[in-house]
């Protein structure tokens, strides 16, 4: 998506901040107090986002050790560059569902849930890091959402799948929101696989060999075959066992 993702998630947080403006940032002693709230263990770093103007306020040192990237090169449109192109949708997605989650919230209760999701950013070394995403208001006025704290905390090694769920986690009491349906905006820019790809590993899963498969659809067994090594180059899989395992961990159909 490139510059479109970037501009499509501008659009979305329009609608939390219309003429919001920013006020003094004294607020350390609750800054704090919600880093405690929304802290995992795990490597992580944190960040203070300004939504009335698309940047980031501060961003801690220790996203250099998640991520490869120094604090002081990453601007909001860099971070989302490296957001994973399949996760892209699932990110606007996510922030459609939360903006509409937040202006439908009383005003004593904005500052009092915390949202909580995971997608993938691509590190300094142009891998895949999969974080938990979590975020609070910490400043708002009458009509507008203005500042948000959120925290990335690398999941890479809790987490195999491609499936975020979304969820409100209510503070100071509030009831919590798990798993909550999103919105589907936006998709993917394009299909993984052809049609005829999806035929072929629709049979291989249910264990049909080259042969049966090439009889069933009326093709030669080194089409079949062909198309095997496609899919495999798609999805970096070497048999059919890896080829189901990342469909299933990854919802690749």
């Amino acid at each position: 998506m490139g510059l479109e993702f970037y501009s499509e998630a501008q659009k979305v947080w329009n609608r939390l901040t219309q003429n919001g403006a920013l006020k003094d940032l004294g607020f350390e002693l609750e800054l704090h107090k919600k880093i405690l709230e929304i802290f995992h263990v795990g490597k992580y770093y944190y960040w203070l986002f300004d939504i009335t103007s698309f940047r980031f306020q501060f961003m801690s040192p220790e996203i250099l050790s998640v991520l490869g990237y120094e604090a002081d090169e990453v601007d909001l449109e860099f971070f989302m560059s490296k957001i994973h192109p399949e996760d892209q949708p699932i990110f606007l997605n996510h922030e459609e569902t939360v903006t509409d989650f937040f202006r439908q919230l009383p005003l004593d209760k904005i500052m009092k849930y915390k949202v909580s999701y995971d997608y993938r950013v691509i590190d300094s070394r142009g891998k895949s890091v999969r974080i938990l995403h979590q975020v609070v208001v910490i400043q708002h006025d009458d009509n507008n959402v203005l500042l948000t704290l959120g925290v990335h905390t690398d999941i890479s090694h809790l987490k195999n799948n491609n499936v975020s769920k979304l969820s409100f986690i209510g503070l100071e009491g509030e009831p919590s929101f798990i798993n909550v349906e999103v919105k589907k905006v936006y998709k993917p820019a394009k299909e993984i696989f052809t049609k005829r790809e999806k035929q072929i590993i629709d049979l291989l899963l249910k264990g049909d060999q080259s042969i049966d498969i090439a009889r069933k659809l009326f093709i030669s067994k080194f089409t079949v075959n062909t198309h095997r090594k496609n899919i495999h180059s798609k999805t970096g899989t070497k048999n059919v066992l890896e080829l189901a395992m990342k469909i299933i961990n990854e919802g690749l159909i």
